[in-house]
């Protein structure tokens, strides 16, 4: 099997190298990508190919796996080339956007004449032999990926048709990158009032649980801050139709992570370094 992954992020590359490692055929394009992209897909063993034709005319299964403001436009830039390979790949949006916005991306590469999958990630990137994320795909195309469960890959079909799959993901960030919002401004306001020290405290005392999943989400959000700006949007949108006006909490979210993308593009003397000493390991 043959896939075609774009683009080697942090989730696509360790994709990749799995799938690699079970025997598949893993291209990527490194068009518009940095530095560490071409490092990621070097050390993951990918082929890297120049041009749309190449990367997808050989390919049976697309992987679109880039942040969520690129996702349209990807698979625009994807669709002359998959027009010209006849439809022989199967496309699959892998990236965290709304129903709504899957649901176009499907009509572009409809049109191209490619069957196409809606695919939701729950989870990080796989590291070694663990399970790695889920991946839920829907749609009916979703059938042509089951063989990337033979390649490594947690693969689950689910009913409801293009757009459920993107629904469960948009459902489930909100609880964990929502939470992740609330675990910050907790403690960039008791930094603020002073009250730092004991917050953390009775969090340790009364909820254990949440300030251990905090300790470990907050500090993960702050290099990917400004990837998670465009997601909670895509959320905000996916939950507007059945909340209304309070869908705005998750614009809020949006714009606290652009705040915190920004400080740390800055140096990160202001609000990243405020969650680095709250949620830092206890010493000794």
């Amino acid at each position: 099997m043959r896939v075609a992954i774009i683009a080697p992020g942090e989730m696509g590359a360790a994709d990749g190298a799995r799938q690699r490692r079970r025997g598949a055929g893993v291209a990527t394009s490194l068009a518009g990508r940095s530095r560490a992209s071409a490092e990621r897909a070097r050390r993951a063993g990918l082929e890297v190919v120049d041009g749309d034709d190449r990367l997808v005319g050989g390919a049976d299964v697309v992987l679109s796996i880039v942040p969520p403001a690129q996702a349209l436009p990807l698979a625009e830039r994807l669709a002359p080339a998959l027009a010209r390979a006849g439809g022989r790949a199967a496309y699959a949006d892998c990236n965290a956007v709304a129903p709504e916005t899957v649901r176009r991306i499907a009509g572009v590469v409809a049109a191209a004449g490619c069957p196409f999958a809606d695919v939701g990630i729950v989870g990080g990137p796989p590291r070694e032999d663990d399970a790695g994320p889920r991946l839920y795909a829907s749609g009916e195309a979703a059938a042509l990926l089951e063989p990337l469960a033979g390649l490594g890959l947690d693969l689950r079909v689910i009913a409801g048709g293009i757009g459920a799959a993107s629904a469960l993901k948009m459902a489930y960030a909100t609880v964990t990158k929502g939470l992740t919002a609330l675990g910050s401004l907790a403690a960039l306001g008791a930094s603020a009032a002073g009250v730092d020290a004991e917050l953390k405290a009775e969090l340790a005392l009364s909820q254990p649980a949440l300030l251990s999943f905090l300790s470990r989400q907050v500090p993960g959000m702050v290099p990917k801050a400004h990837r998670w700006v465009a997601e909670m949007e895509e959320i905000a949108g996916f939950l507007r139709p059945p909340a209304g006006e309070a869908a705005a909490m998750l614009e809020g979210a949006a714009r606290l992570y652009g705040t915190v993308a920004r400080d740390r593009a800055e140096g990160g003397e202001g609000e990243v370094a405020t969650l680095g000493r709250f949620y830092a390991p206890p010493q000794g």
